[in-house]
């Protein structure tokens, strides 16, 4: 179990610069998008608009300490209970890392540095001072162990630094690595040498994530090319780098959106040595269809299939990729001859309730919109820690509310 400890911080500011790859290296202008957490009758909340004037600069460590023990004591802790200091900015950046993993540590929580690049660490030797402070846990961003590249595609001032306390974490904590990986760039031969040296220093664990640069790839506040001219992988060649990664080296390798060749997610109720479990969820016995992510709609068709449901549930699969990154852009393209009187979106996406009664119902049909569970899978940044067992328990809980919804609001024949 984790508790946020957030620093705040704004990104391109509070993390020496933008990596060339950043998702948000191109958002500029305000984009109100509309999800579940906006107030009726009004589209736009601080979850789901977008502006980078005021996102909030690093806060001072005690307004984070008093967050902190109000979250603490509003929270029923089990024995495992880990803060996980995070923040929009880059953690190695926060001036104040050592005085807040301190108190942190004074108050008896191991610490989880949360996403870290390590371009803020200009001495390798903070790393001993945070260990000694309580920190166990850290996903750092590699990209790659080569000095020339992180200087070049990070913008990191001190690559060398960087490395040397990555190594010193690996050797000191668990390490989940992270590496976006770009094709031509990081991947191949350079990919193998920083797996190597990854696997010799003792690291915990390596989370490939697929290079998105375009709109239906993720790029939803600004559709331009994050960099130009490169082209990611089709999804079906960086499942199999994943594979082979895992394969050739001694580290827990996952990939996002896919795989996780341990727990076969996503999905893993979806694979036939995995069949036998559905037998334990609810008969579908109502009429639905349910929108989801390009990714996502051919699993979800198997499980219905196997569940013997697909006379009752249909799916459509947007042109976007990531399910909770659909909008009503996404919406809008759907041909509504196939959509059903019941309509199940994801949880998380970012469509206010309101915009999709009107986009669902703009042919003249009353249709009933509902919002499914926030997740059907685990992808593998969240995997990577679970078992097997872990995600299928994940998964049939996840899809037997799906479940439930779509008996209790589906049209019954």
């Amino acid at each position: 179990m984790q508790i946020m400890a957030d620093i705040g911080g704004i990104p391109g500011k509070n993390c020496r610069g933008f990596c060339e790859y950043c998702y948000f290296k191109n958002v500029r202008d305000k984009k109100i998008l509309g999800c579940k957490n906006c107030p009726p009758g009004q589209i736009g909340c601080p979850h789901c608009t977008t502006d980078t004037n005021m996102k909030r600069d690093y806060l001072q460590p005690f307004n984070v300490l008093a967050s902190l023990q109000n979250n603490i004591f509003q929270t029923e802790l089990s024995r495992d209970t880990m803060v996980n200091i995070t923040g929009d900015g880059d953690v190695s950046c926060y001036p104040h890392l050592l005085e807040l993993s301190k108190g942190i540590h004074d108050m008896g929580f191991p610490i989880h540095l949360g996403y870290t690049s390590g371009k803020g660490i200009d001495d390798p030797d903070l790393v001993d001072k945070l260990t000694n402070n309580g920190v166990i846990e850290t996903t750092y961003t590699v990209f790659s162990t080569d000095p020339v590249l992180r200087k070049k595609w990070m913008h990191d001032p001190t690559p060398e630094a960087s490395i040397e306390a990555l190594k010193r974490f690996c050797e000191t904590c668990d390490v989940h690595a992270a590496s976006i990986i770009i094709p031509g760039v990081n991947d191949g031969e350079e990919l193998a040498r920083t797996c190597e040296q990854l696997e010799s220093w003792g690291a915990k664990a390596l989370i490939l994530m697929r290079f998105a640069n375009t709109r239906n790839q993720g790029l939803i506040l600004n559709s331009d090319p994050i960099v130009p001219g490169v082209k990611p992988q089709p999804i079906q060649e960086f499942e199999q780098l994943v594979r082979d990664t895992a394969r050739e080296y001694n580290l827990r390798v996952t990939g996002t959106p896919v795989c996780d060749p341990e727990t076969d997610a996503p999905y893993a109720i979806s694979k036939d040595k995995n069949k036998e479990y559905l037998d334990i969820l609810t008969k579908i016995r109502a009429e639905a269809t349910i929108i989801t992510s390009k990714i996502s709609a051919p699993y979800i068709e198997k499980i219905l299939t196997n569940l013997e449901a697909t006379d009752y549930v249909n799916v459509i699969g947007t042109e976007q990729e990531i399910a909770c990154l659909i909008t009503e852009e996404d919406l809008r393209a759907i041909d509504l001859n196939e959509v059903k009187d019941t309509v199940i979106i994801p949880g998380r996406c970012f469509v206010h309730d309101l915009s999709a009664e009107e986009i669902f119902r703009r042919d003249g049909n009353f249709r009933l919109i509902h919002r499914g569970p926030d997740m059907l899978t685990a992808d593998g940044e969240m995997s990577g820690t679970l078992t097997k067992n872990d995600v299928l328990k994940q998964e049939l809980i996840a899809f037997e509310d799906l479940i439930e919804l779509i008996n209790y609001m589906g049209v019954h024949r």
